[in-house]
């Protein structure tokens, strides 16, 4: 999205107020210069959202004009492509003194039942980048210590409660849900992996946050075809998970690569390759190409990815437009016999998004 076009839907948002019975207020969360398309997603789902900043271009603090129940379940139907996470507010006080307003965030939380002996919840503190000098981490040890009389166990994975802060330079929001509740049971929706060492890219997290979010297990498939494989993020962690690999990319993969035997290594454009009927049950494609092109380049590759076979391609949102641009890509897969069984951008995603399909 452009300067330009960022200025006047930060126009369009309106400051939002204490919700009445029947509203409900949450903390909504995308990848960053993507949030107007997040409120956008809420828009066309609820018609009047009221919404203010309170990060730049990532976070909002959004009204609905439903109950809480009501826009988690809608929501979660809905699934949206550029809304990554969101967070019930059920507390809210004003103040520029962090100590203070965790203390009165941890009464809060305290007093709404669901802490105890024996439950475990994760706490997840978040801060705008003007809210002081502490980290949230700091802040996340100092509200956990005012919760400890609760005997709860504090977990960071399979909790049964979220207890969710964010703290800005003059107020604190906080609201406890289900995992589930909240489109991702990560902070903010930020699934954060661990470089390992000889990792030869970031691409590499992407395919395997989309492998988390859609529910699939790489190592299932059986052969695999690489489109734009270069320098072989995805090719390392599908040989990897066992499967056989064929990488097409004119340009060179790393080398820590090419003594696996389970990789066929075809230094080619893609336009230029054919491959037998029904080869590969997954194909990938990770190309930093207009989406056009990829489109072309993965249509004409197709006849290799067997019926039930499964696609996962990245589409980059070179266009001004983008929801115009994302229905028109999924036209075209779909005229190629490709089924859309989600659209999501990613955490890992920069100006892209996922798509998982299968072929029919």
């Amino acid at each position: 999205m452009s300067e330009h076009e960022l200025e006047q839907e930060n126009q369009n948002i309106e400051e939002v107020q204490e919700p009445e019975q029947g509203e409900s207020l949450f903390i909504c969360t995308a990848n960053r210069d993507f949030a107007a398309y997040a409120q956008e997603e809420l828009r066309r789902l609820f018609g009047s959202v009221k919404s203010s900043v309170l990060s730049d271009r990532e976070v909002l603090l959004v009204k609905l004009n439903v109950s809480e129940q009501n826009a988690i379940q809608q929501i979660s139907d809905s699934r949206p492509i550029f809304l990554r996470h969101i967070q019930p507010v059920q507390f809210e006080r004003e103040g520029e003194n962090a100590g203070e307003l965790l203390a009165e965030a941890a009464s809060f939380i305290l007093s709404s039942k669901v802490m105890g002996a024996g439950v475990k919840v994760a706490l997840q503190v978040r801060k705008s980048a003007d809210a002081g000098e502490e980290s949230s981490s700091q802040l996340k040890e100092w509200l956990e210590e005012l919760l400890r009389a609760s005997e709860a166990e504090f977990v960071t994975a399979s909790a049964d409660w979220i207890a969710s802060v964010y703290l800005t330079d003059s107020a604190i929001y906080a609201g406890i849900s289900r995992p589930e509740d909240n489109l991702s049971d990560w902070s903010g929706g930020a699934v954060r992996f661990r470089r390992e060492e000889g990792q030869l890219s970031r691409a590499k997290f992407k395919l395997l946050e989309a492998e988390r979010e859609f529910g699939l297990d790489l190592s299932a498939y059986r052969s695999a075809v690489d489109i734009g494989a270069a320098p072989g993020g995805w090719t390392s962690l599908l040989l990897e998970r066992g499967l056989k690999v064929t990488a097409i990319d004119p340009a060179k993969l790393h080398p820590s690569l090419l003594k696996s035997p389970n990789l066929t290594y075809i230094r080619k454009n893609a336009s230029e390759v054919k491959f037998k009927d029904n080869e590969f049950d997954l194909l990938v494609c990770d190309m930093s190409w207009s989406p056009k092109l990829m489109v072309q380049l993965v249509s004409g590759l197709l006849h290799g990815l067997s019926p039930g076979g499964t696609a996962i391609v990245t589409i980059k949102l070179m266009h001004k437009k983008p929801m115009a641009l994302i229905k028109e890509v999924i036209a075209s897969f779909e005229n190629s016999r490709l089924q859309v069984q989600r659209a999501k951008q990613l955490f890992h995603n920069r100006e892209e998004i996922t798509l998982y399909m299968i072929k029919y």
